[in-house]
């Protein structure tokens, strides 16, 4: 969180012939604009630190106004957005939480080893943003009877009527094939690995850096919007 406020008394005796409920506003104006700013330069900063990142990524931050009763505007992260959001993660550096679908497979799924991260495989078909694709991600829980919701997994009558469909499976004890879930079209297709399965959990660096370049933002953008907002007042009240 970014907190952006201001002193009054640096140009109330500039602004006698203005109320000081004009002051006020012409600086709630200021604080907010540069707030807006403040908030750009986040934007930016995350696209150049993360590769494509998502819209729930570009839009975890947020602006709280402020109003000429408090002189305070404030950047910070939406209330929609949980303790597991990976830019917390990013910002602070350490290990990762288990995100829903790791602790889905680590105790839904009949697997002997331990589940402790999930990490999409080469043959994974991967969104836009480089993430895995939903729709292949719920064929293949509803495949392995992983499901959250029960009714969506698949049966075996399911899968015979489907004869096309892609076939995922979890290899089984001894195998040669290495932990995780596995992709084949028919007998003789080769086999396409499309989730990693490890029992360690991924550790990051420090990297988004909240605050690295949003104080130079605020002192480089506010006293121009100052000297804006406050000559827009004064027109305004010279009527």
């Amino acid at each position: 969180m970014l907190s952006i406020s201001l002193d009054t008394r640096e140009v109330s005796a500039a602004l006698a012939r203005l109320s000081g409920r004009d002051t006020n506003i012409a600086i709630s104006w200021a604080l907010n604009d540069t707030a807006k700013d403040v908030l750009d330069h986040f934007g930016s900063r995350m696209e150049v630190i993360f590769d494509r990142p998502t819209k729930f990524t570009k839009d975890a931050l947020t602006i709280s106004g402020a109003s000429p009763q408090k002189l305070e505007a404030v950047v910070k992260e939406r209330p929609s957005v949980g303790s597991r959001h990976f830019l917390k993660v990013q910002e602070r550096g350490g290990p990762r939480p288990q995100t829903g679908l790791e602790r889905l497979m680590k105790y839904r799924l009949a697997y002997e080893g331990s589940i402790l991260s999930v990490l999409p495989a080469a043959g994974a078909l991967l969104n836009s943003h480089g993430n895995w694709a939903v729709g292949e991600r719920n064929r293949l829980l509803s495949s392995i009877q992983a499901q959250s919701d029960r009714m969506m997994n698949s049966t075996k009558v399911s899968k015979v009527k489907s004869k096309h469909a892609k076939q995922f499976f979890v290899p089984r004890p001894g195998s040669k094939l290495s932990p995780g879930v596995w992709k084949r079209t028919s007998r003789k297709a080769k086999l396409q690995k499309i989730l990693h399965f490890s029992d360690s959990i991924p550790t990051y660096k420090p990297r988004f850096g909240f605050y690295d370049g949003a104080e130079e933002v605020f002192r480089d953008r506010l006293p121009g919007h100052l000297a804006r907002t406050l000559e827009k007042m004064w027109l305004k009240r010279q009527g």
